[in-house]
């Protein structure tokens, strides 16, 4: 499996030029194999993988920081999902190679197989953070004075928090509304009414997004 650095084509031909004589066969999002039923190696992208009839001989994992660089919240469990979803792939008896900083959580979760030991690590920071699924998040995102004058106007469950404002493109503003897990739903609840009301109205559009995996 390899995220898409050089380019799982030319990945594939360095492969075949190094075993000459073996099937080497591409998988992606663009041009997916489901199944794969002779023997070949396989470079996909990050879930594209074929399923290979009686498993896998054998799985590489490269590329691994990529999948662990991107800029959200939920980038070491995503990573630890899809790197399982491949290794799962492998035939009884077969082996898995996973190429990466072994220091890295998701990659340590991998190596003991413990995906529950980082699915609790993970929560723990959540919650130490403030961050879903411990509190839940709300972004609203528009023009500055749409959405501070819907702040005002907006009863919010006891215990949220204001943070901002925070500039956004185009000259928007963005504020994130934090509030405790009990009353998550109320919240939400709370800001389906602004929108709805918002729009009876015809007010410019204000963008509300709930626990979003990104915050930039």
């Amino acid at each position: 499996m390899r995220a898409p650095v050089l380019g799982h084509t030319r990945t594939a031909e360095e492969i075949g030029r190094s075993f000459p004589g073996v099937r080497v066969r591409t998988s992606s999002a663009k041009r997916r194999l489901e199944t794969i039923e002779d023997d070949s190696i396989v470079v996909a992208t990050i879930g594209a993988e074929p399923v290979a009839k009686g498993g896998y001989a054998g799985v590489l994992v490269m590329d691994t920081w990529i999948t662990l660089a991107r800029s959200d919240l939920r980038a070491t469990e995503e990573a630890a999902r899809r790197w399982a979803n491949a290794i799962a792939l492998v035939a009884k008896g077969g082996k898995a190679l996973l190429v990466g900083d072994s220091a890295q959580p998701a990659v340590q979760a991998l190596i003991r197989w413990d995906l529950p030991g980082l699915a609790q690590r993970e929560l723990s920071e959540r919650q130490a953070a403030h961050l879903p699924p411990a509190s839940r998040l709300a972004v609203l995102r528009g023009d500055p004075g749409e959405v501070e004058a819907a702040l005002r106007d907006l009863e919010l469950p006891q215990g949220t928090e204001i943070l901002g404002p925070v500039p956004s493109v185009d000259d928007q503003v963005q504020y994130v509304l934090r509030s405790p897990r009990v009353v998550a739903a109320e919240l939400s609840a709370r800001l389906a009414q602004m929108q709805s009301i918002r729009s009876v109205h015809k007010r410019p559009h204000i963008r509300v997004q709930i626990d979003p995996h990104d915050l930039g």
